[in-house]
């Protein structure tokens, strides 16, 4: 080994032959953080008395949920048992669940091979396919894993059969493994340096390197991790970022080992990070080409896909004055987290916030709770919603992003809401379920087609704003978690909607406003108002919940006061002495529900959603 090994290469002639990128890709909880780990201690990267589960996982909220939200980068050293070589591993674990599968493909664009996970005991599930395309529109070399064999429940040749079905592999080509007991993870380390190739690129050319993840550091500014495909970085260059046209020299560039660790510079087929001292977080972009200013390439990096957000929801704050503060919470954590997109927007209870775009109810949930955590910003989230068209009685057609904006009944004349192109690929046996749900959703089935004789892919169109709320939720349930969905957006199309308002006696709650099909308002109204009633603390006067379309109400929930025993100092006497105290208790708690307000807590905007809990 080189006596300093974050500097300089290890083979300055063959450098590049001796590197390998590869990320881990797999459905949900089949144990990618775990296998993760034992790499990590079998190339001595972690000390094993620093050991902890879900090494890479290095937030708060990962470890709670045992989920993994963020890629993470890290540089391996491993010597080849056969020829005695060493080898940098570039590995990049990332998520599984659906929410975060845009990580996925940009880790995915920084690889040349992926290793592909699947459960011994579940088997090949939605992500595991989903993901799997992703990686071999990149023409990633795959490595087929079959996990967690060491379980009882294992059942590996069924699932070695269901692989090679999948992406046509031979039998000896999948490894057995555990991520538990550490079994088959020589035989993958050693598959890694033989089978994925080293990158292509040309240390000479010029610099070429692709941004794939970004982060805020309060002193050091915006670090950007990148990957080279061409030409050299060192410290010092004059460098700018292709599509901002910014230009800047480049303070720090380093490897990403378990922490950042500097170096003179770093090549073509080097996973790194560059410092600029940026402070202004937008003036980096996650998926930009960084080159040199002075002999700048002539075309940039072609990135990964394009986020594709499925839920919009208004994100306020509590007090307006920390409007600006919000502004720069959201700014650094879309550096860390690229699928957050967001824009200002008014409303009429709750002041200034923004509008802001999310993959899934789970991305909202941790986007919220990560607001709250890491940035202490105390926030509102108001009823996520899809944008439609209103045309009305003069003819007016115009854009409706929030339920606010949605013209009164009377002066509406039609609406129009965004229909879906959606693809469902599952197995046979939950064709049944799938079409009752997508029916139940407004949806029409276009066509259905078995790929294999145990895949099928079904195609429906059917409204966005019925997939926003648990349509995932439902989908995976009833599939045990395997059927993937894709969709794009076809046309808008007319529709009968109208604005469902939630009152607490009788003050509109703007933040749970909601745009939905009439079809559906009842139900929605309904149970939106036994849900809150089982959220909302208690006052000591009586709270009235109301559903209303207009001035129509469709819905209603009563919570009753707390109520103090006023008659318990009377002992016997005449009962009129009793009736006169609470009489006046009950012009007490009138004069309190006149004044009172009725304060909704966050928890209880995302709870009151998920009608189905």
């Amino acid at each position: 080994m080189h006596p300093n090994p974050a500097y300089l290469p290890i083979f300055p002639g063959n450098y590049m032959k001796h590197i390998r990128n590869f990320c881990i890709i797999a459905h949900i909880d089949h144990g990618k953080s775990t296998l993760a780990d034992r790499l990590l201690q079998f190339t001595h990267t972690i000390a094993d008395r620093d050991m902890q589960d879900q090494a890479l996982d290095n937030m708060d909220l990962e470890r709670e949920r045992g989920i993994t939200i963020k890629s993470h980068a890290i540089q391996m050293r491993y010597v080849h048992p056969a020829n005695g070589e060493e080898y940098i591993f570039n590995l990049i674990d990332t998520p599984g669940h659906v929410d975060f599968s845009y990580e996925v493909s940009r880790s995915i664009a920084a690889c040349e091979g992926a290793l592909l996970l699947v459960d011994a005991s579940q088997g090949i599930q939605a992500q595991t396919i989903s993901n799997l395309y992703l990686a071999v529109d990149h023409n990633l070399e795959i490595i087929p894993i079959v996990n967690k064999v060491d379980m009882e429940s294992a059942m590996v040749e069924d699932v070695q059969d269901q692989i090679i079905d999948l992406i046509g592999c031979k039998r000896e080509d999948i490894i057995s493994a555990s991520g538990r007991t550490g079994i088959g993870v020589p035989e993958i380390l050693a598959a890694v340096i033989d089978r994925i190739p080293a990158p292509s690129g040309d240390p000479e050319a010029p610099l070429q390197a692709m941004i794939f993840d970004s982060m805020f550091n309060s002193f050091r500014g915006v670090i950007a991790y990148v990957r080279v495909m061409n030409g050299t970085l060192r410290k010092g260059d004059k460098i700018k970022f292709y599509n901002t046209g910014t230009e800047v020299v480049a303070e720090e560039v380093g490897l990403l080992r378990m922490g950042m660790f500097e170096a003179k510079e770093i090549g073509a087929g080097d996973v790194g990070y560059v410092i600029t001292g940026i402070k202004m977080s937008r003036e980096i972009k996650v998926g930009d080409t960084v080159t040199h200013t002075a002999r700048p390439c002539q075309v940039a990096i072609k990135g990964f896909e394009e986020v594709k957000p499925m839920v919009f929801a208004g994100v306020y704050p509590l007090d307006n004055d920390d409007f600006e503060d919000l502004r720069d919470a959201l700014e650094k954590l879309q550096l860390n987290d690229a699928s957050l997109v967001f824009e200002p927007e008014t409303s009429v209870a709750l002041g200034f916030g923004f509008r802001c775009g999310f993959l899934g109810m789970l991305h909202l949930e941790i986007v919220q709770e990560r607001l709250q955590r890491e940035f202490d910003q105390d926030i509102i989230t108001t009823v996520p919603n899809v944008p439609y068209y209103a045309t009305d009685m003069k003819g007016r057609r115009f854009m409706v992003h929030q339920p606010s904006e949605m013209p009164e009944p009377n002066h509406l004349d039609k609406a129009e809401e965004p229909f879906i192109y959606g693809q469902v690929i599952t197995k046979p046996e939950y064709i049944g379920n799938i079409m009752n749900l997508c029916m139940e959703k407004r949806g029409i089935l276009q066509k259905q087609i078995y790929l294999t004789p145990t895949r099928v892919e079904m195609t429906f169109h059917m409204p966005l704003a019925e997939i926003v709320f648990d349509f995932y939720d439902m989908l995976k349930s009833m599939t045990r978690g395997y059927a993937s969905f894709d969709y794009h957006v076809l046309d808008y199309r007319e529709t009968d909607l109208v604005r469902l308002d939630i009152k607490l006696n009788g003050e509109q709650v703007d933040a749970l406003s909601a745009l939905v099909h009439r079809s559906k308002a009842e139900y929605i109204g309904r149970r939106m108002c036994e849900k809150l009633k089982t959220l909302l603390p208690r006052q000591q006067f009586q709270i009235a919940i109301q559903a209303a379309i207009g001035a129509k109400v469709i819905a209603r929930e009563t919570i009753s006061a707390l109520r103090k025993d006023v008659t318990a100092k009377c002992y016997g006497g005449d009962i009129s002495r009793k009736r006169k105290l609470l009489e006046k208790q009950k012009e007490g708690k009138k004069k309190m529900k006149q004044f009172g307000n009725v304060e909704v807590p966050q928890e209880a905007f995302l709870k009151v959603l998920k009608l189905n809990d």
